[in-house]
């Protein structure tokens, strides 16, 4: 099976997605690695320094703000032609806006719970259980497993565990939401022309997000607040998603998968120096566990291909 060829379908299934026979380009795998680099900080450093915002809105409440942030910048900039998209493409947006909306919600709920390099490994499991299921029951399943183990390392900071069950809960639904949101990029960035795609597909997320988190946020809402948020949306997510969304036009999708294994030692790198979350030894051993099951498993995947 070809890892670039698997996409959700509108059912929940999958459908297979014609993949170009022109191999990508040196260049284009380069840029595609560096703008996978720069989202990658962009995601957990713009996470870590969110700690504020989460305090005065509310997760539920910071979240909606950067979404509806988000979707009107780059709506302003992209001006999607709302009544020539087809059918196919309304689709697409509106299933990545839900699962953004979910998937960003989830993520930002659990960062008030537990910390952040728990949070991402945590977080992680989803797409690093799609690539391994992908392929069939096979020792390939072995890598989610040892994922697993890196994450009960990292759930123990040598005095007891760390966080509680509901940030557990939703870190688990943020990572269900990031294996749909990989998914989904890939065909929606394929259907749609420049960032139309990711404009449709925010502005969903922003409008799903409303009943959630206007009320949350509607009391403490200031203009310096919201110049801030404005800033924080930046970070997260219009230039991660963007630069997500056009890195995998030019690279591999198994390529993109192994540099996006290194996201959980990032968020360990970003807590410890924004949030002041010391890791211990067991700890630093959980994030490398977790690094090299989704290597490990990206790189099985492309020599199956």
């Amino acid at each position: 099976m070809d890892s670039d060829a698997i996409v959700t379908g509108t059912d929940g299934g999958a459908a297979l997605l014609q993949r170009s026979d022109v191999p990508p380009s040196s260049s284009g795998v380069a840029a595609g690695a560096v703008m996978c680099l720069l989202s990658m900080s962009s995601i957990q450093f713009g996470a870590a320094l969110s700690s504020t915002a989460i305090d005065a809105y509310g997760a539920v409440g910071a979240t909606w703000l950067r979404l509806a942030s988000a979707a009107l910048i780059l709506a302003v900039i992209v001006r999607p032609p709302l009544l020539r998209f087809s059918r196919e493409q309304w689709i697409g947006a509106l299933l990545l806006g839900a699962v953004t909306a979910c998937m960003t919600m989830s993520f930002f709920a659990a960062i008030e719970r537990i910390p952040l390099g728990l949070l991402v490994a945590i977080d992680f499991l989803g797409p690093l259980s799609v690539a391994a299921f992908g392929y069939g029951a096979s020792w390939r399943l072995a890598w989610p497993l040892v994922a697993g183990i890196g994450v009960v390392l990292l759930a123990r900071d040598g005095n007891g565990w760390v966080g509680n069950l509901e940030g557990v809960l939703f870190a688990g639904c943020s990572a269900i939401g990031w294996a749909a949101y990989i998914l989904l990029t890939k065909r929606v960035g394929a259907a749609f022309k420049g960032f139309e795609g990711l404009s449709m597909s925010l502005i969903v997320a922003a409008i799903v997000s409303t009943p959630f988190g206007l009320f949350a946020a509607a009391d403490a809402l200031t203009v310096k607040g919201l110049v801030g948020m404005v800033g924080l949306s930046i970070l997260v997510p219009l230039l991660p998603y963007a630069l997500e969304m056009v890195a995998l036009r030019s690279m591999p999708t198994a390529s993109f998968g192994i540099l996006m294994s290194l996201e959980p030692a990032i968020g360990a790198v970003a807590g410890f120096l924004i949030l002041a979350q010391p890791m211990t030894a067991l700890q630093m051993l959980g994030t490398a566990f977790v690094v090299a099951a989704s290597a490990g498993a990206t790189l099985i995947a492309r020599r199956s291909e």
